[in-house]
């Protein structure tokens, strides 16, 4: 089991930078494919990006390729969020999750642990 905990949300202005974490804890993190989502007011949640076990692959919503970053450090069970150029549409409340896979590939399915939140505004 892994408890998953974000960190880094807050205001951003349009055309800035911010840079989300996620705490996981446990020592088999490294098993885990993980990924970001978001849900942003009256919406349902979306995914937004995932990583492979070793970080190697990834993959991106259309909404946020070429802006948005995945990565992970599995030496210290984090993973982050670069947000590059933030549009006021970025707007939601993100959320970071995981997944025992099996295989080095991203996974883009049903996660099983998620974390609880943390809100991002981005004003125009």
């Amino acid at each position: 089991q892994v408890q998953l905990v974000e960190s880094g949300g807050g205001l951003v202005q349009a055309g800035g930078s911010l840079t989300l974490s996620c705490a996981a804890s446990g020592h088999t993190f490294s098993y885990y494919g993980m990924g970001w989502f978001r849900q942003a007011p009256g919406k349902e949640r979306a995914f937004v990006a995932a990583i492979s076990r070793s970080g190697g692959n990834t993959y991106y919503a259309d909404s946020v390729k070429g802006r948005f970053t995945i990565s992970r450090d599995n030496a210290k069970n984090m993973v982050y969020l670069q947000m590059n150029s933030p549009k006021p549409g970025d707007t939601a409340i993100y959320y970071c999750a995981a997944k025992w896979i099996y295989t080095d590939t991203y996974y883009t399915g049903e996660y099983d642990y998620w974390g609880q939140g943390t809100q991002v505004t981005v004003s125009s």
